[in-house]
């Protein structure tokens, strides 16, 4: 079976992403975002966007939306899903990291056994402002509409909050739904 590539996006937690899903005993491979797009096609069956400083350190991995893959964007990641599909990305107005309190508004795949309201920790540094045209808001907050949002039919899942640190509720939930995700695309 293939692993999960994790894109480093030169952020600060993409080691602790990798470290949780080997925690959950999840095959994953860190990756740079300089890896060529067919590379990546080939090796893997989904993809984490990690997070990182800047849009334009992103390298590659805009690129890697089109490969047909399930993909779930942290923070940057679900900024660089946003801008390559219509979205808009402004600075937030709650500026660097801390607690948020997330209202759940669909427990589709991503979010599946979530209650209502979760609290996590978040970067708002930037945010997505105008979500991209056919995505589903997941989850929005007071300081943000958009904490979360889907392309459903792409299987492509954006989150603004860090679900691999020990501040977010439940973070492991996350990526365990997207293994599972992952496992049923490739059946498919």
């Amino acid at each position: 079976m293939l692993p999960i590539y994790v894109v480093n996006n030169y952020g600060q937690f993409n080691h602790l992403i990798q470290r949780m899903l080997r925690d959950l005993e999840i095959d994953a491979r860190m990756i740079p975002n300089s890896t060529l797009p067919e590379e990546v096609a080939s090796g893997c069956r989904g993809l984490i966007l990690g997070g990182g400083p800047s849009l334009e350190r992103a390298g590659n991995a805009g690129q890697y939306l089109d490969l047909g893959l399930p993909v779930l964007g942290i923070c940057l990641g679900l900024h660089i899903i946003a801008t390559i599909f219509d979205g808009t990305v402004t600075p937030g107005r709650s500026g660097g990291y801390g607690p948020v309190e997330v209202g759940i508004r669909e427990h589709n795949e991503i979010l599946k056994g979530y209650p209502s309201r979760i609290k996590v920790w978040a970067s708002h540094a930037d945010e997505v402002s105008v979500p991209p045209p056919g995505s589903v808001r997941l989850a929005t907050s007071q300081i943000c509409e958009n904490e979360a949002i889907a392309l459903l039919d792409r299987h492509i899942y954006g989150l603004q909050w860090h679900p691999e640190v020990s501040h977010s509720e439940n973070g492991r939930l996350v990526y365990e739904n997207f293994n599972r995700i992952t496992l049923e695309h490739g059946t498919s």
